[in-house]
């Protein structure tokens, strides 16, 4: 069985309480997924803040808690009952951005922030366009949509000027996934948003990224690609199940300054809850 965060860490301590932090505390960081920038930053920065302060591994753990939160950016999701609110969720295929739009929506629901519409954006991925009109039949909410194949920027205005004319307050519109090359990426977002941004007009956009807590590496390349593209607001970490995965996470703070709204912690329409430091942290350190 592999040994937790911490557990490494109380071993590092033992062996060499300090002379050791550095090198070796930067990769048991970079294993854990939070980058080598990133991990440089923190081991140095324990290095500096333990020196003299630490006597036992339970110190040295909260001191990196600390670390580790502050490193952490949340953000809570703009909302203006007065106005229009699009969020516009992006990813990659396969990270769950359709299931999290759905999350999103009873969420919002629950909040008694609607009515809610849904756009049906993703227009390439074989069934994505079913799966979220089973998903609004489901929430018994309404779903624009044009089918395979069809313009995505049609899609969302289509959604925008029925959203108006019902006297909607949400939509949420789900967007292409793929991550072919960088050039056409930028191309079908700025088609996008530039449809977004004219239609929303003083309303309220957030630009949302959807990364999987599972991916390591792949998940900061994206969150980096889609903010040079579309200028993000703020991310969902999913398929989070507090089993130490999701370090990447802090890399995204850290290195991007972007920050996190929600994670998915299940695959019930409930489980989409807002970011909890405090969890994060300790599911990423686990067990004493």
């Amino acid at each position: 069985m592999a040994l937790s965060l911490f557990q490494r860490l109380k071993n590092l301590f033992f062996a060499s309480p300090h002379a050791a932090l550095v090198e070796e505390l930067e990769d048991i960081l970079i294993e854990a997924d939070l980058g080598y920038k990133t991990a440089k930053l923190m081991s140095e920065r324990l290095k500096t803040m333990a020196k003299d302060r630490v006597k036992s591994p339970e110190e040295l753990r909260e001191l990196l808690k600390t670390l580790l939160k502050e490193s952490l950016l949340t953000k809570t999701l703009a909302y203006d009952p007065q106005k229009l609110n699009l969020y516009l969720f992006l990813g990659v295929n396969g990270v769950g951005k359709t299931t999290s739009i759905a999350k999103l929506a009873y969420r919002l629901e629950q909040e008694q922030k609607g009515p809610i519409v849904l756009a049906a954006g993703d227009t390439f991925r074989a069934a994505a366009v079913q799966q979220i009109q089973l998903h609004g039949s489901r929430l018994k909410v309404r779903v624009i949509g044009q089918g395979q194949g069809a313009d995505p920027g049609a899609v969302l205005y289509d959604a925008l000027d029925s959203a108006r004319a019902q006297g909607d307050k949400v939509v949420l519109a789900d967007t292409a996934g793929r991550m072919h090359t960088k050039e056409n990426l930028v191309r079908e977002l700025q088609k996008v948003l530039k449809i977004a941004q004219s239609r929303i007009g003083d309303g309220v956009l957030q630009k949302i990224l959807v990364i999987d807590a599972t991916t390591g590496q792949n998940a900061f390349q994206q969150a980096k690609v889609f903010h040079e593209a579309a200028g993000l607001d703020g991310l969902v970490l999913s398929k989070y199940d507090s089993s130490g995965k999701g370090g990447i996470a802090l890399s995204i703070c850290q290195e991007l300054g972007l920050p996190f709204y929600f994670w998915g912690t299940g695959e019930k329409l409930p489980d989409l809850e807002v970011f909890d430091k405090d969890r994060f942290v300790e599911g990423l350190l686990g067990a004493k």
